[in-house]
């Protein structure tokens, strides 16, 4: 029975390519690629000779059924301009039909610029949404942005280089000034990896080069701060050392996050407290 190979391919450096991918590249009877001339290079770099045919975004749908002919009589393996097929790339179509069909499907895992910026960002990696590219119109974009401001994992985008400041723009407009992790030509030559604020990446970028690769700080989440003994006896602290209530309810709502308003009512209600124990211990004096 014939396979469909899905098979990833580096994202820069062509060393990045694995010894099973170069096996099957070699074995079977065709290669469906995004970017036939990027291919040709790897191909060419490791003398494999398998004929090839193009199959890209645009021509997707009128190749299908010349690629499953194919697949007729023989092992096909597909193949992105870089990655993995049908992540943010042409394949998703050819995959359904094949699947549809019976045909054996196989992956043949590899680079990845989704996991590699992910893994080096230094944001958190136990939860993460992938996006892909972000819209090309402003509005579109936002639109985007706001179905993903309150997830709680990190986020990783792609863009390219003439959308990259309008995007991280929009970004600090919608998700606010968070950390990020702006990934430039990962494995390649020119590689750079960025991290901080969305606004210090914005400045950081002033003639951006490259593709892109974002991580996003997630929402997070956060339990809600607790009104504790520890913090009524801070107030007390604050009390007796002749802290006005203004002074100490800013204070310890810096330090705890806790809502001015309650600690406003918690010192009013202490206050009785700690005066009338004034009051009692002059009386036993």
């Amino acid at each position: 029975m014939p396979i469909l190979y899905v098979v990833a391919t580096p994202i820069g450096n062509l060393e990045d390519i694995s010894l099973r991918a170069l096996h099957v590249l070699r074995e079977v009877k065709l290669i469906a690629a995004e970017d036939t001339r990027k291919t040709r290079r790897l191909l060419a770099a490791y003398d494999i000779k398998t004929p090839m045919t193009s199959y890209y975004e645009h021509n997707k749908l009128t190749k299908l059924e010349y690629i499953l002919k194919q697949l007729e009589g023989g092992d096909v393996a597909l193949v992105s301009e870089a990655g993995m097929p049908g992540i943010s790339d042409p394949g998703y179509e050819l995959i359904v039909e094949a699947s549809k069909r019976n045909i054996n499907i196989v992956p043949i895992p590899g680079a990845s610029a989704i996991t590699a910026a992910l893994a080096i960002s230094g944001l958190p990696t136990d939860r993460f949404t992938f996006i892909g590219f972000l819209p090309n119109k402003a509005a579109a974009r936002r639109k985007a942005l706001e179905a993903i401001k309150d997830e709680t994992g990190s986020i990783v985008a792609l863009e390219a280089p003439h959308r990259i400041k309008a995007s991280l723009e929009d970004i600090r407009q919608i998700l606010g000034d968070r950390n990020i992790s702006v990934c430039r030509e990962l494995t390649k030559l020119h590689e750079e990896v960025f991290r901080g604020t969305v606004g210090e990446a914005i400045e950081h970028f002033p003639a951006p080069r490259g593709e892109f690769t974002l991580v996003i700080q997630g929402k997070g989440t956060k339990e809600k701060p607790q009104l504790t003994d520890e913090v009524e006896m801070k107030l007390h602290e604050m009390y007796l050392a002749g802290a006005s209530a203004k002074e100490a309810v800013a204070r310890v709502a810096a330090e705890t996050g806790l809502k001015k308003k309650e600690l406003y009512r918690t010192w009013i209600r202490l206050d009785k407290v700690w005066e009338r124990n004034r009051q009692n211990t002059r009386k036993s004096k």
